[in-house]
């Protein structure tokens, strides 16, 4: 905990950057959950957006997967090894270990507008795009996908559709990549709290320890 936090008694907030199409970030979504738990006072969560698909999206939005991003087979295979260990560590039952395929910008300007319009309802959208990737294996690229997850968690009728059909919810997005890129975020997850950082999927008791200083 920081001094201010400490001064004011205000609880503890954790910047955590992340894209729902990293398998580490759900494990570390998960992992968080956990030490959130295992709390006795609350924990403010600031989520920041990140853009793993930066580099293979063209001008139209699709994805160029024959773009050389500098990662071969066994780099997957060691990822997906890495992806098991720590779902069975964490306990997380997850519908496989990578997903390609999928982009996560559309969901990304939907959950940042959630952030910013409707925080109450945020966090359960939030989780809700998380699990339906990872656990039930749904196309979150997918805007009926998108809308569904919206209605079950308390969105308002049509944000779903009126977010992707705003290009400010676009720019916004951009904006929030820049400011992960500006502020050195070259992988996720990436948790921070005052001036420290932890990167990966990293156990409760890490954060505990970033969080508390314990």
């Amino acid at each position: 905990m920081s001094e201010t936090e400490a001064e004011t008694g205000a609880a503890p907030t954790l910047r955590v950057y992340a894209d729902y199409v990293c398998p580490f970030c759900y494990l570390g979504y998960a992992s968080l959950s956990g030490y959130r738990e295992e709390r006795s006072e609350p924990l403010a969560t600031d989520w920041h957006p990140f853009d793993l698909r930066a580099s293979e999206r063209r001008a139209d939005g699709t994805i160029d997967h024959s773009v050389d991003d500098g990662k071969d087979e066994a780099y997957y295979e060691e990822a997906k090894k890495n992806v098991r260990r720590l779902a069975e560590e964490y306990d997380v039952e997850m519908a496989g270990e990578l997903r390609k395929e999928i982009d996560s910008y559309d969901a990304q300007r939907v959950a940042l507008r959630a952030s910013e319009e409707h925080p109450a309802a945020f966090e359960a959208f939030h989780g809700a795009v998380f699990e339906a990737l990872w656990q039930e294996d749904r196309d979150i690229d997918d805007p009926a996908v998108l809308a569904d997850l919206a209605a079950e968690t308390g969105l308002p009728d049509g944000f779903v559709a009126e977010t992707l059909a705003d290009d400010d919810s676009a720019t916004r997005l951009e904006a929030a990549f820049e400011d992960a890129r500006e502020f050195g975020v070259t992988g996720v997850p990436t948790f921070v709290h005052d001036e420290y950082a932890a990167r990966g999927a990293v156990p409760p008791e890490r954060l505990r320890r970033l969080v508390e200083g314990a």
